[in-house]
């Protein structure tokens, strides 16, 4: 009798949930409050179809016009993945700029596209024909498109990893750029001259196995995944800076923004929030990444592109099919998926505290370059002092590092010592490199002299590969650089006028 019950209670909650369900399908659309509501994205939240479409459009030229960033007749780098929201993206611009559009969009657009089926061991007969298929959507727009594969990010010059300078614009900056591009017209011409058939560029098996090796050194899939986003994007960078983009509009949606956030707490970049998740990130100098996306969840950009026939891709990474305790990323994904399933408001709460955290663009000259991360380009922040968290754990990890026994171990943070000293960062030995009694390893010992270099979390990330030299090499000739002008700058310091000495 029991079961019975049971199992009746549970057909009636089912039943419960589904008129609970129509109930909210025959609401009145609570914009127009005439048109019967055709989809619910959040709770109180129902839209008629046009309805959902005007906001959904509105909200993007919004988030574009209130931030000022893109000025009229700026050139915009738009890099599509092929996913829901960087294609919802390109609609939305290609229907901006169109000339019948109301607030119409006044940048001239272009579209890049990263290949990465070489870091999944793809053959190139798959390859081209995911790449064909996007083509044929990319042509349709009418912009210039680039198709690279990730393999180009090898031949890279080491000045990507090096912030160019960022003039300060004055306030009346952008209202002397609307009133400079009304008086010259629309720019829309441009965009013809600058369309061509593009493909899949021809790709050495040499340059895809050292692809393939560099993401295989490391050891973890948390590393892969954090290697694999820097080296996407510093090839999205130098592809701007080389065609002449000054922007750079990225897909992120506010769903995926709230899982980079816990996941960049959780990868020690807590220091980095305001860049990593916020509307504008300006490291790279002369060029801005922007994500106009940021405002709409994952659910929302599904029903729209559902109902609204937008054409998206299903692409496989890295993580595809792999479980959700795989990588830390993979994980913090499930974890906020699963919790926004039982509570709507996850999502968007952790947005909005994320909104909260905001960075200054300061300009960036050769002098400060010292001063960044070679991979991530963010400010380091490894610069602390003795009494700090990060203190704390470097003391830590060299104790129990330790393989020979000590009779003494200093805790307390010494000074980094000279060029070609054992644990020049870190650890107490003060021995040569190589010499008798040094318990740090040769692979240890090439972390070290990239350590500085880093920022804790891209330190972490170095720390889970093999070999340093399986690095790209313009990383690799940009950390020579900049520590051979570490040890210029030692050796003359002394000749050298500190600020105060020169404002007197």
């Amino acid at each position: 009798m029991w079961f019975r019950l049971q199992g009746t209670t549970r057909h009636a909650a089912v039943l419960l949930r589904l008129l609970m369900q129509h109930a909210r399908v025959l609401k009145k659309c609570v914009k127009c409050k005439e048109e019967l509501a055709a989809v619910l994205i959040r709770a109180g939240d129902a839209y008629c179809r046009s309805c959902f479409r005007e906001s959904f459009i509105h909200k993007f030229r919004a988030m574009l016009g209130k931030t000022r960033v893109i000025f009229p007749g700026e050139k915009v780098l738009l890099a599509v993945s092929g996913g829901p929201s960087s294609c919802s993206m390109l609609s939305q611009v290609q229907e901006g700029v169109s000339q019948n559009a109301h607030k119409k969009l006044r940048f001239v657009p272009g579209i890049v596209y990263i290949e990465e089926g070489g870091t999944l061991g793809q053959s190139k007969e798959l390859r081209r024909k995911t790449t064909s298929e996007l083509c044929e959507m990319f042509r349709s727009t009418g912009f210039p498109f680039y198709i690279l594969p990730l393999e180009q990010v090898l031949d890279l010059p080491g000045s990507v990893v090096a912030p160019s300078s960022l003039s300060d614009q004055p306030s009346s900056a952008y209202k002397t750029a609307v009133d400079h591009f009304l008086q010259s017209g629309s720019s829309a011409g441009v965009m013809a001259e600058e369309q061509k058939d593009v493909s899949l560029p021809a790709v050495q098996e040499s340059q895809t196995q050292l692809l393939q090796q560099l993401l295989g050194s490391a050891k973890t899939l948390t590393a892969k995944q954090d290697l694999l986003s820097a080296l996407r994007q510093h090839l999205l960078v130098h592809t701007a800076r080389t065609k002449g983009y000054s922007k750079l509009m990225l897909g992120d949606s506010c769903t995926r923004l709230a899982v980079k956030l816990f996941t960049s707490i959780s990868l020690g970049r807590g220091a980095q929030l305001a860049q990593d998740t916020g509307f504008s990130d300006c490291r790279y100098g002369d060029v801005i990444a922007v994500r106009p996306m940021r405002e709409y969840s994952a659910k929302e950009i599904a029903y729209y592109n559902h109902m609204f026939k937008v054409p998206s891709f299903v692409i496989p990474s890295l993580d595809t099919k792999t479980p959700d305790k795989a990588s830390i990323q993979r994980l913090t994904e499930s974890f906020v998926t699963k919790l926004q399933a039982d509570f709507p408001s996850t999502v968007s709460t952790i947005y909005r505290t994320g909104e909260k955290l905001q960075t200054a663009c300061r300009s960036s000259s050769a002098a400060e370059d010292i001063d960044r991360c070679l991979l991530c380009v963010c400010s380091l922040d490894t610069v602390v002092e003795e009494a700090s968290a990060l203190q704390a754990t470097l003391i830590s990890e060299q104790l129990s590092q330790t393989k020979a026994p000590q009779t003494s171990v200093a805790v307390k943070s010494e000074p980094a010592a000279a060029v070609g000293q054992c644990c020049s960062s870190e650890g107490p030995c003060g021995r040569t490199e190589g010499a008798v009694g040094c318990y740090i390893s040769p692979k240890e010992h090439e972390v070290t002299k990239l350590r500085k270099l880093l920022c804790y979390s891209c330190q972490r990330t170095i720390r889970d590969m093999s070999s340093v030299h399986h690095l790209p090499h313009y990383v690799l000739s940009e950390a020579q650089r900049r520590q051979n002008r570490s040890v210029m700058k030692k050796q003359i310091s002394e000749f050298l006028l500190d600020d105060a000495d020169e404002n007197d």
